[in-house]
C-alpha cells in the first residue's frame, strides 16, 4: 500500500479574479471546478488543474476577500513546485513570465517565482521521472513546455525530525535526496523542510492552508487513518468531499495533511467538458444559490467554452 503522490494542494487568496487569471491565463491551467467551502459557504473554493483535474496537478484556492497578506514561518509550506519536461521549458516560462512582469530566477533545472499574492512557486525541470503527464490545453503554450503536475512542496520546520516516524512508519514515504517522497504505482510526490525562518508564520492570503496525498480508495484511506492514528496523529473522521473521500491531521512539524481518494472525481456533478464553468454547490447549499451567486465574487474565467482536446 504506498501513497499515490499528492492528490492537490489548496492555498488562500483575497483576489478571486487575479487569483484565476494568473493560474488560468498566465500558467495555463484549466480551472476544473468553481464551487464553495464546505463549512463556509460564503467562500469560494476554486480548482485549478489538468483538463480532467486529475490527482496530482490541481491547485485549489479557498477566497477570503478581506483577508491579509500572510507569511510562510514555522510549520506552514513556502513553495509549491510542478515538473516541466526539459530544461527548454524553463526557458519559455521565463520569457513568458517576464512579458506578465513576474520577476523569476533561474538556478540549474529549477525556475522559481512568486503569484501575485507572494505565494512561492517552482517549475523542475524532470526527464527522470516516467509519472504520465498531467496536462491542461491551454491554447498558447505549446504542449511540451506545459505544467506536468505536482513535483512536490517544501516546507519551514525547526524540528524536521520530530516528523520522521509519521512520514515513514505511517505514511510510507521514502527517504529522498533534500527530504522524503510519496511513491506509488502510478504517481510520485516530494516533500522537504528547510530551516525556519526567525520570523513568525502568519497565515492568509498568499499562504498554503493545506496539502492533500493520494490515497487509492476507501479501504486505503481507513487502513492510512489507522496508521496514522497509530504514530500519534489525530485524524477527523473520513469526510465526504463530493469528489474525494478525506481525512485531516497535522504532521508533528505543524503542516496540515490530508489524505483524499482518487474517485469519485471532478465530472460528478457536471459534464467534463464544461467543467469550472458554472458555480456548482453541494446539494444542500442549493437554497442559498441566489444569495451565492449574488454575494460571490465575480470572475472570469479565461477559457470558459474553449474547445477541449
Amino acid at each position: 500500500m504506498h501513497l499515490e503522490g499528492i492528490h492537490h494542494i489548496t492555498a488562500i487568496t483575497a483576489d478571486a479574479p487575479r487569483n484565476v487569471d494568473f493560474y488560468v491565463r498566465v500558467l495555463g491551467q484549466r480551472m476544473v471546478k468553481k464551487t464553495i467551502n464546505h463549512d463556509q459557504p460564503d467562500v469560494y473554493h476554486l480548482y485549478y488543474g489538468d483538463e480532467h483535474g486529475s490527482p496530482g496537478s490541481a491547485m485549489t484556492f479557498f477566497e477570503f476577500p478581506d483577508a491579509a497578506p500572510g507569511r510562510a514561518g514555522d510549520g506552514m509550506v513556502h513553495t509549491v513546485a510542478w515538473r516541466v519536461g526539459a530544461p527548454a521549458a524553463l526557458d519559455f516560462w521565463a520569457d513568458r513570465l517576464a512579458a506578465e512582469g513576474v520577476a523569476a530566477e533561474r538556478e540549474g533545472d529549477v525556475l522559481r517565482f512568486a503569484d501575485p499574492e507572494g505565494l512561492g512557486l517552482a517549475l523542475v525541470a524532470r526527464e527522470d521521472v516516467a509519472d504520465r503527464p498531467l496536462a491542461a490545453l491551454a491554447p498558447d503554450v505549446p504542449a511540451e513546455h506545459a505544467l506536468q503536475g505536482f513535483d512536490g512542496v517544501r516546507a519551514y520546520a525547526s524540528d524536521p525530525g520530530a516528523s520522521a516516524a509519521l512520514l515513514e512508519t505511517g505514511l510510507g514515504f521514502t527517504a529522498a535526496a533534500g527530504g522524503h517522497e510519496a511513491a506509488g504505482s502510478a504517481r510520485r510526490g516530494g516533500y522537504s523542510y528547510d530551516p525556519a525562518p526567525a520570523e513568525r508564520g502568519v497565515p492568509g492570503a498568499g499562504t498554503v492552508h493545506h496539502v492533500a496525498w493520494a490515497a487509492v480508495n476507501d479501504p486505503e484511506l481507513e487502513a492510512w487513518r489507522g496508521r496514522v492514528a497509530a504514530e500519534g496523529a489525530r485524524p477527523t473522521p473520513v469526510i465526504d468531499r463530493i469528489y474525494f473521500h478525506s481525512v485531516y491531521f497535522r504532521e508533528p512539524s505543524g503542516v496540515l495533511f490530508e489524505l483524499a481518494t482518487l474517485e469519485p472525481g471532478f465530472a460528478v456533478d457536471e459534464p467534463g467538458d464544461a467543467l469550472g464553468e458554472t458555480l456548482v454547490l453541494p446539494q444542500r447549499y442549493e437554497a442559498m444559490r441566489e444569495t451565492l451567486e449574488r454575494t460571490l465574487t465575480p470572475i472570469v474565467n479565461p477559457r470558459a467554452g474553449a474547445a477541449r482536446g
